[in-house]
């Protein structure tokens, strides 16, 4: 998560001390290539912090699958869900064997309660990647 250079990377706001704050909180999640991590329409809240490996963000319209980008380590996934408590607005795959670190909605709502500082500079991380997105217009719409 430190060391990446995406465009939409989550800027390093958490210091070594939060990240081992954080780390119970987390669950790992580890991808095949072409695993799907949440399909479009999911309901789930979870927040996914890339580690390793690549993912594609696609959705399927009647013709074709449309890829909207492509994360990388250093990134996260299911931003969108994660505020908005709305279905899932694409589908994620690994597209090369990669890990992750779920957060998921309960596991946050602990941290909050227990650590608030932290839950606020983890939401404030995840926005920044949602403000980056946004204001990108080919990755507006892949955030997820």
């Amino acid at each position: 998560m430190t060391s990446s250079v995406a465009s939409d990377t989550a800027q390093n706001v958490l210091s070594a001390a939060q990240w081992e704050l954080l780390a119970p909180y987390l669950v790992q999640v580890s991808l095949a290539s072409s695993e799907v991590l949440f399909a479009e329409g999911a309901l789930d809240r979870n927040l996914y912090l890339v580690e390793a490996g690549s993912l594609s963000v696609h959705y399927q319209d009647a013709k074709e699958r449309i890829r909207l980008a492509l994360v990388g380590p250093g990134s996260i996934v299911g931003e969108g869900a994660f505020f908005a408590h709305r279905p899932r607005r694409a589908t994620v795959q690994a597209a090369a064997p990669s890990r992750l670190w779920c957060l998921t909605a309960l596991r946050f709502s602990e941290l909050a309660n227990r650590q608030p500082a932290l839950g606020l500079a983890l939401v404030t991380m995840a926005g920044q990647v949602l403000a980056r997105r946004s204001s990108d217009s080919r990755r507006r719409v892949a955030s997820t």
